[in-house]
């Protein structure tokens, strides 16, 4: 184990260090099951108990949290994300963690005379990599992945066992794609003549710009005429299937299994919940958020959180909605019994 001062951390990660600065910590563990020399964080104001709670050696918090937690005796950091600030931390312990990779062309890798390789990365045993393919300084292609021909990595980018990277597909610095994706496979692209499907060749590329995670067994189609685009910072979770076409905003995260079909478009800082479907040819408003398991079918152009199966509406109605729904039952016994009162008082008033 590899302990790091907080003082180190504060120093590299911003905040306010309340406590030693010499405090060593090995690393992270949930506030309930943080020891010493654990470091733990805070984020969530319904944990408040646990935090007070907790035996780990230094606690991340906010502020506002600070004046709440007075149980606790050991250092604390405060944030304004206690959240971001564990996530850069815990790159951090990662990295320190982590076995460098070593530059070179393993001997069972398949490397084509004309790719160009650069000297710091890294290729691994059973890699293919075609004819004119670029990998830039400090790429790391792991065990098994294929690299097409013409395609393009930048700088820094890692490709985890087992990715197919086809052929004239470009990704930026910097990014990380998981097992089993594949990116730049065939769009689903049929022309119907007189019940027979015709095939429509699929001639377009993928491309990827910078610090874009992709994650297993995900998908993104080749375009068929223009290019499939993700744009910088996007984050895709595992098993994904984006149609040949789309264009994915900026900062965009989509969670698992999320399924969207063909030429759909997304704004910047979309969020998508897992297992949102999401239908072809539309567009979605910058800073959109679409719930989990939500079924998109027309253009979202005011941007909000949003929720349903059909019809898609703003969150707020859906859960006034939910709520008239849930209480279908109740009001139609109440509408029968107020129909069975006003047919007994019509019929005095008759006689």
């Amino acid at each position: 184990m590899m302990d790091i001062s907080l003082g180190e951390l504060v120093a590299r990660f911003g905040g306010q260090l309340k406590g030693d600065p010499e405090v060593a910590v090995s690393g992270f563990a949930p506030l309930d099951l943080a020891d010493a020399g654990h470091i733990t964080f805070l984020s969530n104001p319904r944990l408040r108990k646990k935090a007070d709670e907790t035996r780990a050696s230094a606690l991340i918090l906010s502020a506002a949290d600070d004046g709440r937690i007075t149980v606790f005796a050991g250092a604390r950091i405060l944030a304004d994300n206690p959240y971001a600030w564990f996530a850069y931390a815990a790159q951090y312990f990662q990295s320190k963690k982590a076995l460098p990779p070593v530059p070179g062309i393993h001997h069972h890798a398949s490397v084509s005379l004309t790719a160009k390789i650069a000297a710091s990365a890294t290729i691994g045993p059973f890699v293919t990599i075609e004819d004119e393919a670029s990998i830039g300084e400090n790429c790391v292609i792991e065990a098994g992945s294929f690299v097409g021909r013409g395609a393009k990595v930048g700088a820094g980018t890692r490709f985890s066992p087992r990715v197919v990277f086809h052929a004239w597909c470009e990704i930026g610095e910097r990014g990380d794609v998981r097992s089993g994706a594949v990116i730049g496979s065939e769009g689903f692209g049929f022309a119907n003549d007189k019940g027979v499907w015709v095939r429509i060749p699929q001639t377009g590329r993928v491309i990827i710009g910078n610090d874009v995670q992709v994650g297993a067994n995900t998908t993104i189609d080749r375009g068929a005429l223009t290019d499939t685009v993700i744009e910088d910072g996007v984050k895709l979770d595992n098993q994904i299937q984006l149609g040949h076409n789309c264009h994915v905003g900026a900062h965009s995260a989509m969670a698992g299994c999320v399924g969207v079909a063909g030429s759909a478009t997304f704004g910047k800082r979309v969020t998508i919940g897992g297992a949102a479907m999401i239908g072809g040819h539309l567009s979605i408003a910058d800073g959109t958020h679409v719930s989990a398991s939500s079924v998109v079918q027309s253009s979202i152009k005011e941007p909000g959180a949003y929720t349903g199966f059909y019809p898609l509406e703003k969150h707020t109605d859906w859960e006034r909605t939910a709520v008239v729904l849930r209480n279908l039952t109740t009001m139609r016994k109440r509408v029968r019994e107020l129909e069975k009162t006003v047919a007994l008082l019509s019929s005095k008033s008759e006689k």
